[in-house]
């Protein structure tokens, strides 16, 4: 049998090993060995990538910019080789209950004093680029509002959401002013009855960002650059109409698998510089990150 391509993936939830085992499936129908191996944290499975543990890794973007860096301080180049349509363009969300002071959006000034809800410590989508919006809008965590983390499964990135889930229920349970979300989560949330019908009110966007994708780091291994291609040219022609691959897709939120792109990372990578989260070499710079 020929050695498979080798991939790394976080086991935020149980349904990770059902996605990926069926992924197993599809790739030995076309010929193509493929197997994973499931890390709790990220920061262990970009550390694994650059030691030449595994091939490839599907990665938060958080991962990526670490990986990134990492690669670049080696000598090496990473690279983004597919990311699913729902990972592009998406934004997070300052949300306020609807009786809040804050009367219009934008007017963020009227949250001095108020305290803000965030999501865990590495959440790109809840922490990280939330407090860098704020920062360019002038308020400083400290200074002119007082910041509560809801720290949940560190080593994730956020992927679990559950930080983001406790922070809507303080929300509501009137524990905190505001609370920091991914879009998708709002309405999530909203669907779930967390968040009721009319109960609350975005004050706030974030810029866009993209989400997570297969990074590879190339130079490696020749033998991984190979099978990293085929591995992008098989993924990218799964098809929503294919009735073996459509649970896939939707087990794991897309119904399109499109080419990597890095220009989505912009906004994280400067709010991973202003929280000090990592360096230029991808070192973790967080005094209080536990994974």
């Amino acid at each position: 049998m020929a050695k498979p391509l080798l991939m790394g993936a976080v086991a935020y939830a149980p349904k990770v090993v059902t996605i990926w085992e069926g992924f197993k499936e599809y790739f030995r129908r076309h010929d193509f060995e493929f197997d994973y191996m499931l890390y709790s944290n990220y920061e262990r499975q970009v550390e694994a990538q650059l030691d030449g543990s595994i091939d490839l890794a599907w990665n938060s973007p958080l991962a990526w910019v670490r990986a990134e860096r990492m690669a670049r301080a080696h000598g090496l180049e990473a690279r983004a080789l597919a990311m699913r349509d729902s990972d592009r363009d998406l934004c997070s969300v300052l949300v306020v209950r609807s009786d809040s002071r804050v009367a219009t959006t934008g007017e963020l000034t009227a949250l001095a004093g108020q305290m803000i809800g965030f999501g865990a410590l590495d959440s790109p989508q809840a922490n990280l680029i939330p407090r860098d919006h704020l920062r360019a809008q002038g308020l400083l965590a400290g200074r002119d509002y007082t910041a509560r983390r809801f720290d949940e499964l560190g080593g994730k990135h956020g992927d679990h959401i559950g930080g983001e889930r406790a922070a809507a229920l303080a929300l509501m349970a009137g524990e905190i002013d505001a609370a920091w979300m991914i879009d998708g989560n709002y309405l999530a949330f909203a669907r779930e009855g967390i968040l009721p019908a009319g109960a609350t009110r975005i004050v706030a966007r974030s810029g866009s960002y993209d989400h997570c994708n297969f990074t590879s780091i190339c130079g490696i291994s020749a033998a991984s650059d190979e099978m990293a291609a085929r591995f992008t040219e098989l993924l990218l022609a799964m098809d929503w109409q294919d009735a073996q691959v459509r649970p896939l897709l939707e087990l794991e939120g897309l119904k399109a698998w499109l080419p990597g792109r890095t220009s989505g990372y912009d906004l994280l990578m400067r709010a991973v510089d202003d929280e000090k989260f990592y360096d230029a070499e991808g070192n973790i710079l967080a005094t209080d990150y536990r994974y």
